[in-house]
């Protein structure tokens, strides 16, 4: 006699689920239980909108600051977040086919570099941003074939499926869109006080490089970028954003709107809080 068990797992996730207050709605299709989307964490809008999780984020807005610190334009950055969505799904992976492992899948054996290196995401998309300036010709192409020439993949056109999502993240990341990127970040922050601002400005130079602005670190729970102009203003607030949940961020201010961790929103700051145009602040949890 054969006796089906029951999802003892699925349960008690449910009833974890319930414990914290999630509704939860379950739809039973062929006798397997299918649990609920809960939705992404960030929502990046620049005439068009694309949904991330936190990690993806990150990962967003690292490959796009690596460009920017080597000085690519916008068009280069498309191309390389695209790679990233189709090789990883914008996940550092720690596999993949055969060899590859990282953001871009790159593989070892084909000179890469060590999968320890790889698994660095400045590491890896400054590999690609140096393999995709040898391409001759590559501004003009379509994203896909720009991508393929550096990647030789064995699907060639599938990059190109990416390059809307791609161009809405660049845009936002690059600075020319106003309050574009928003990450909603609940519970406990990774990082609090002195130990997070201090992850935080590492985190900056590590992604921006010599090209940072000058970065007051004095006060201890937080910092403040002075900048030359708003895009490089909303440049350096989106990347905040965008790591805020790695490195214990609560609040970020530029030109006179005000992003908080809970709430998600950019919202209108006035009077004295209000940050304005030459600087970017960004305080955290204490």
């Amino acid at each position: 006699m054969c006796v089906r068990r029951k999802p003892i797992v699925v349960v008690a996730l449910l009833a974890l689920l319930g414990v914290f207050g999630v509704v939860v709605v379950v739809n039973s299709v062929g006798g397997k239980i299918q649990l609920p989307q809960l939705g992404p964490e960030c929502i990046v809008r620049a005439d068009g909108e694309v949904a991330l999780d936190l990690v993806q984020m990150a990962n967003a807005a690292t490959i796009t600051a690596v460009g920017m610190r080597r000085k690519m334009p916008e068009r280069a950055v498309v191309v390389a977040l695209a790679t990233a969505f189709q090789e990883s799904k914008l996940e550092n992976l720690d596999t993949g086919d055969r060899d590859s492992v990282g953001l871009f899948q790159q593989r070892p054996s084909q000179g890469w570099g060590t999968p320890e290196k790889i698994q660095d995401p400045r590491y890896a998309a400054s590999k690609f941003y140096s393999a995709l300036k040898k391409v001759k010709g590559w501004q003009k192409m379509r994203v896909t074939d720009a991508a393929q020439k550096v990647q030789r993949s064995a699907y060639p056109n599938a990059y190109e499926k990416w390059a809307d999502e791609s161009t809405v993240l660049a845009k936002a990341l690059t600075g020319r869109a106003t309050g574009a990127v928003e990450c909603t970040i609940n519970g406990e922050p990774a990082l609090r006080g002195a130990a997070a601002a201090a992850a935080l400005a590492e985190g900056m130079r590590l992604d921006w490089g010599k090209g940072l602005g000058a970065v007051d670190e004095s006060q201890p729970g937080g910092l403040s970028l002075a900048v030359k102009n708003v895009n490089i203003g909303w440049r350096y607030a989106h990347w905040l954003v965008s790591h805020a949940s790695s490195t214990g961020v609560q609040r970020v201010r530029f030109a006179d709107r005000e992003w908080s961790a809970p709430d998600g929103k950019w919202q209108p700051v006035t009077g004295a809080q209000g940050a304005g145009n030459a600087t970017v602040v960004a305080e955290v949890f204490r």
